[in-house]
């Protein structure tokens, strides 16, 4: 197979991860005999610096381009606090979502069982879970209409969505629930907000194609709480793009760190696959970040892009391998890892690419 793959470092330890990610691309590549041939685009803060755009056309052009883009991460602490910045790294992300129609984010929260003890919450409680997030990305109060009155002393943030938008998230949502375990919630805030009656309505409107999964409805605050009380009863989660957020990072802690999730964005066009993690400018530059989440993006590439199951297998296995010889980042670490087997960025990269 012959594919064309952009790699998009962006900010922080997205430069760090995405070199294990493609590196991880590269030996699949030559152990099952495909072709991918890459390019490198800027986006986020570095792009604002060398071109004062976050996403420059080049970059878009180079995106549209491609069969598939390998993305690390946006954001640099300058902008953090402050708020009244008009350019900013996430400027870039939200444009990309929209320019490649990438509405449905999928984020498979899969647990090693090697890292039960790396999570906050008891393993008889986490064993056994496996959840698969869809979050709508396009539409929300991400996207509406934003301003300030009152002489700025007022702001306001618009939550709108549009039937179609619900629509197309939802029947992706159900055609997973299919392939699964037949069940679905989807997650809203109906007893509240307008737009979330209108997402019920279309969900229910939706089943109807779906006569055997079972489908449960659950409000936002709800649902955090069970997501930490049992998160054994979640198998595939349909929700909007600012509970879809906050939701799938809470999830994250499921897995033992967010450096261990995995996301793929897609759509329209050319799939977008990145950790969920930000740019952890904290940690930038010191060779500590967990590269697992690239590389478990990368697995999602080929499973989704290029329907390469086998390929996408070897990398989860690389992983469960490394793993079960005990190597570990400092993130998925616990007071039983020896301090000889926690390794920084590029050596834990070297063992996961040994065992592939």
């Amino acid at each position: 197979m012959k594919k064309h793959i952009l790699v998009v470092p962006g900010d922080g330890i997205g430069q760090e991860v995405t070199v294990v990610g493609k590196k991880a691309l590269e030996k699949i590549a030559a152990k099952f005999g495909h072709d991918f041939t890459y390019d490198e685009a800027l986006m986020g803060h570095v792009a604002i610096e060398a071109t004062g755009d976050p996403l420059p056309a080049e970059s878009l052009e180079k995106m549209r381009a491609s069969d598939a883009i390998l993305f690390g991460a946006v954001g640099h602490a300058k902008y953090d606090n402050d708020p009244h910045a008009k350019v900013r790294p996430e400027q870039g992300l939200l444009k990309m979502r929209k320019e490649l129609g990438l509405f449905a984010n999928l984020r498979p929260i899969k647990l090693f069982d090697e890292l039960l003890g790396a999570s906050s919450i008891k393993p008889e409680i986490l064993k056994g879970a496996d959840i698969l997030f869809f979050r709508e990305l396009t539409g929300d109060v991400y996207f509406g209409e934003r301003g300030r009155l009152n002489e700025g002393k007022t702001a306001y943030d618009t939550m709108i969505y549009s039937k179609y938008e619900v629509e197309r998230i939802a029947r992706k949502a159900f055609d997973a629930a299919m392939t699964r375990g037949k069940k679905l919630m989807s997650v809203d805030k109906a007893n509240v907000l307008e737009s979330s009656r209108l997402w019920r309505e279309t969900v229910l409107e939706v089943a109807q194609d779906y006569p055997e999964v079972e489908l449960e409805h659950q409000f936002i605050d709800a649902a955090a709480m069970l997501l930490i009380k049992d998160p054994k009863r979640f198998d595939v989660v349909v929700t909007g793009n600012i509970f879809g957020d906050i939701l799938t990072d809470e999830a994250s802690q499921i897995a033992g760190s967010m450096g261990m999730l995995a996301s793929a964005s897609v759509g329209e066009s050319t799939g977008v696959y990145e950790p969920i993690h930000g740019s952890g400018h904290d940690i930038a530059g010191k060779g500590v970040a967990n590269p697992m989440a690239s590389v478990l993006s990368a697995a999602l590439l080929l499973g989704i892009s290029f329907g390469l199951k086998a390929e996408s297998e070897a990398l989860i296995n690389a992983i469960d391998g490394v793993l079960k010889a005990g190597w570990r980042t400092r993130d998925i670490a616990d007071k039983t890892t020896p301090a000889d087997k926690i390794l920084g960025t590029d050596a834990i990269g070297k063992e996961i690419l040994d065992r592939i």
